[in-house]
């Protein structure tokens, strides 16, 4: 009987560990993953992808740090690459099992937040504006006062994406404040102008690219990405990208230390640095990526798309957010908590 018993058991620990295999549990932004790209992978590799969304940085940092999560890789910005990475969270990549990496294009290889790319590889980068109806608003919207001191046609009629660190850090710097900032006098006039601003938002939410499209919006804070897929959906829109200085930014996929599939998660991310793979990626958000020679790839539409490729005269005020100190972190989460009261 224990002979029996014990082949049962192992007999049932080989079919566990069988179902098991070929899977992966992919936690990244929502919106942001092409079925298309999914289904090639999974018929190259017979894996099989489970993708969970969320909706910011705080809430996915916060889902892996409680554990028991089961994902297998994250899509954190850059500005939180470093957080995961000093936390323990994540690992170090072994990058003889990655035979693209040299795909990575150079200028997003040797980047501040993960130098030699270690722990990270690109997923897409953009920046945050703002999106308008232009046959609702002809004015200016190159700029934050479109959210901030809201213009009479758009008063009750523009969101303002709910991304704390993306919001306050426009705030601050259209009150000439630097991101991440410390100054107490510069955070309470970035406090103040999004206090006195809210009554003037129709919402504070996601889902800019639909309601952009349907007219249910006239306005919305928004990334480039999200803004050229409404405008493609509704010839009105336009993406503005404010003078007084705006995020860019670029989230990169990891690997995370818990993670059970972690060979799966290798193939997955040398697949998403083919070229014609990270393209794929691009083609359905919108958005460009880190890999050198995807651009011959891209959707054509994409190729001189104003939000994608950032007019000369607007680039400057582009600002990649640095990782906040705990203090200026603190603050931010002072005023957010405020201001979603």
């Amino acid at each position: 009987m224990k002979t029996t018993l014990s082949a049962l058991a192992i007999l049932a620990a080989t079919t566990s560990l069988a179902q098991a295999e070929g899977v992966l549990n992919l936690y990244n932004w929502g919106n942001y993953t092409g079925p298309d790209l999914l289904a090639k992978f999974e018929a190259e590799t017979g894996i099989k992808v489970t993708v969970t969304d969320y909706d910011s940085n705080d809430t996915a940092l916060a889902k892996i740090e409680a554990g028991g999560h089961g994902f297998d890789l994250v899509v954190p910005s850059a500005n939180y690459v470093p957080i995961f990475i000093e936390k323990g969270l994540t690992v170090e990549l072994d990058l003889s099992k990655l035979s693209n990496h040299g795909n990575i294009a150079p200028e997003w290889m040797d980047v501040d937040w993960d130098t030699g790319r270690k722990y990270s590889i690109p997923w897409q980068w953009g920046s945050t504006g703002v999106a308008v109806n232009t046959s609702v608003y002809g004015g200016d919207i190159n700029t934050s006062a479109i959210f901030l001191e809201v213009p009479d046609e758009l008063k009750g009629k523009i969101n303002v994406v709910p991304e704390m660190n993306d919001i306050v850090n426009l705030a601050i710097m259209y009150v000439g404040g630097e991101p991440c900032s410390e100054d107490t006098e510069v955070l309470k006039k970035a406090r103040d102008v999004l206090l006195a601003a809210k009554p003037d938002w129709i919402s504070m939410d996601y889902g800019a690219t639909e309601k952009l499209s349907n007219n249910d919006w006239a306005a919305s804070v928004n990334w480039n990405g999200s803004s050229m897929r409404a405008r493609v959906n509704n010839g009105s829109v336009a993406y503005g990208y404010p003078k007084e200085g705006y995020p860019v930014f670029m989230d990169s996929a990891m690997l995370l230390h818990d993670a059970r599939n972690v060979e799966e998660a290798y193939k997955f991310l040398d697949f998403i640095m083919v070229p014609e793979n990270a393209a794929m990626i691009s083609a359905f958000a919108r958005y460009a990526n880190g890999i050198a020679g995807s651009e011959e790839f891209m959707p054509e539409d994409m190729k001189s798309a104003p939000e994608v490729v950032t007019p000369e005269e607007h680039k400057a005020a582009g600002v990649f957010l640095p990782t906040c100190s705990p203090t200026a972190q603190q603050y931010m989460t002072a005023i957010w908590t405020e201001l979603m009261k």
